[in-house]
């Protein structure tokens, strides 16, 4: 139990037709809620690193963290680098200790795609470090890098075969109509689609954009084959959030304690209910 890699935690989910959630954390606190929510509700978890909060906070820190967290937790909690198009940074959080990678070469052509990808697969199998990748272009804003509607791209299904038998992937994301951030409307997901690559590819399959989606989808996409479901967005409202409202609630509070005890509560709130909602309670 505890450190382990998505491998460990994804082949019984995409088996047994549950989700595990992916949780974008910011620091020590947010990481914290998410694995006293796995604890609390006997669930396997994704801890996710963003880029952006790997180079604030440093690759040492947060493996501390984690190793500490999930070193004495008695669930299976993973560590993983989000959406990363840097092989050099990929390359130094497999040394750090991180227990699973994304490279994420969607927007280059199928073969530089295909080829940057086999290079992360490289360097991560030797460590038993599980490697993620994309193919075709999520909608939205993910650390510095967006993709606006019009660039967005479905993959072709063949090529989403061809692109999974020629390399060793641990889980696939394939493009289906979700957006990272926050939804502007009601989002079209190609259901048909994520059916047709679940099946060809027997692979865990990563849902990216999951703030907002209703219930109904996320458990329509489990269904078909989803096996890890990211949450980011929701996560750094609850982050801001909790702070604020104590603020606003005890104005004479100069505790900080206080306003970092309401933001765990903040951040655990909804990652309990993803928890429960994705199935993966007492899974762990």
């Amino acid at each position: 139990m505890g450190i382990c890699n998505l491998r460990e935690i994804l082949k019984k989910a995409r088996e047994e037709r549950y989700a595990v959630g992916a949780f974008n954390i910011l620091d020590y606190c947010s990481m914290r809620a998410v694995v006293e929510s796995a604890v609390e509700l006997k669930a396997p978890v994704i801890i996710q690193t963003s880029v952006k909060t790997v180079k604030f906070w440093g690759y040492s820190e947060i493996i501390s963290w984690y190793k500490q967290l999930a070193g004495k937790a008695d669930v299976p909690i993973a560590i993983h680098l989000d959406h990363c198009k840097e092989l050099n940074i990929i390359e130094k959080c497999i040394e750090a200790g991180w227990t699973s990678v994304m490279i994420d070469a969607s927007n280059k052509p199928f073969e530089e795609n295909l080829s940057l990808t086999s290079l992360a697969v490289n360097m991560a199998l030797p460590r038993n470090v599980t490697v993620e990748a994309e193919l075709g272009e999520i909608l939205g804003v993910e650390d510095d890098a967006s993709v606006k509607a019009k660039d967005a791209r479905l993959p072709d299904p063949e090529k989403a075969v061809l692109f999974c038998r020629r390399l060793s992937l641990d889980v696939f994301a394939p493009a289906i109509g979700t957006a990272h951030g926050l939804y502007k409307g009601e989002p079209q997901i190609a259901f048909e689609l994520l059916k047709e690559i679940a099946e060809r590819t027997v692979l865990p399959i990563a849902l990216h954009g999951g703030t907002g989606l209703s219930d109904n989808v996320f458990l329509k996409a489990i269904s078909l084959g989803c096996a890890k479901i990211n949450i980011s967005t929701m996560l750094k409202h609850s982050f801001i959030n909790g702070f604020m409202e104590h603020g606003k609630k005890h104005s004479d509070d100069y505790n900080p304690l206080n306003y970092l005890q309401a933001q765990l509560d903040a951040l655990k709130k909804p990652v309990k209910e993803k928890i429960l909602l994705f199935g993966s309670r007492g899974k762990g």
